[in-house]
């Protein structure tokens, strides 16, 4: 979801262009599916991984059920020569994980995730696939289970919902959790700040060109946002029947309504993390 126009906090300019997926660099290629939305933006990117030469992809977040889009995904691995050898989730809500199963029977290919029994992927590991390198990097707080995965190669980090393209992500109370969120934002600005990662791949909206000026505007827009919520708060927020309502009107008033149901996830887990009952 992207900030109220009262937040001083703004993007970085080149990251607002219309997107429409396409390749980035010489390893990703981006499907779009066709899932737009005020959530999703221009709908969910599928990265499809392939090193050149390869005979084997990987592909990350086969996104929302439907054929279309999967056999889409399929066809521009085909085109490459290759087949899908793995499919790898950011995390389990729908819109990036919902046609796993149905993706793993058009493919043949084995999914890995949090939480995914014996296949569960971790911190630090590292997925070898046809001479690409992917390292697994936990980055919960938008969910519990969100990882993003390093493309070490490519100096590139597939951030799922954890970083956006364009305007900023919810922290989905109650599976989703403030502390953590700012936690794995830290971690990805460390990345950054050692050059590992000098571009973000995000599961919704465009390729970010300046992965370290995305990650400081996303720091600076949460302490500015808790600094608006602790204002509501002393407002009178904090006395109101329902604190979550009263500090929606004080301080996500200009955020479109269609916005406001991931606005009050993201207020609870603001809450949770100021300590204030609700």
């Amino acid at each position: 979801m992207t900030p109220s126009s009262s937040s001083p906090a703004q993007p970085p300019a080149s990251v607002r262009d219309p997107w429409d997926g396409g390749a980035v660099g010489e390893r990703a290629h981006c499907v779009l599916a066709p899932n737009p939305g005020p959530m999703t933006l221009d709908g969910t990117n599928t990265w499809v991984l392939l090193e050149p030469g390869s005979s084997e992809a990987v592909v990350v977040d086969p996104g929302p059920l439907g054929d279309e889009h999967l056999r889409a995904v399929l066809d521009l691995v085909a085109s490459r020569g290759a087949r899908v050898a793995l499919t790898v989730l950011t995390h389990g809500h729908h819109d990036h994980a919902q046609a796993a199963p149905r993706f793993a029977e058009l493919s043949g290919a084995p999914t890995r995730a949090v939480g995914a029994g014996h296949d569960d992927l971790g911190d630090g590991d590292v997925l070898a696939v046809g001479g690409l390198e992917l390292r697994v990097v936990a980055t919960p707080g938008h969910t519990a289970d969100s990882l993003s995965f390093a493309l070490p190669a490519d100096h590139a980090l597939l951030t799922g919902d954890t970083v956006l393209g364009r305007g900023t992500t919810v922290v989905a109370h109650p599976d989703g959790e403030l502390d953590a969120y700012l936690a794995s934002l830290e971690r990805i600005a460390a990345l950054t700040g050692d050059g590992d990662v000098t571009r973000i791949l995000p599961g919704h909206g465009p390729l970010v060109p300046d992965a370290a000026a995305m990650v400081a505007f996303y720091r600076t827009h949460r302490a500015q946002r808790l600094e608006q919520v602790r204002q509501a708060l002393r407002d009178g927020a904090a006395a109101e029947a329902d604190p979550v309502e009263g500090v929606l009107r004080r301080v996500y008033a200009e955020v479109s309504p269609d916005v406001w149901p991931a606005a009050r996830m993201s207020i609870r887990a603001q809450l949770d993390h100021l300590g204030i009952p609700w």
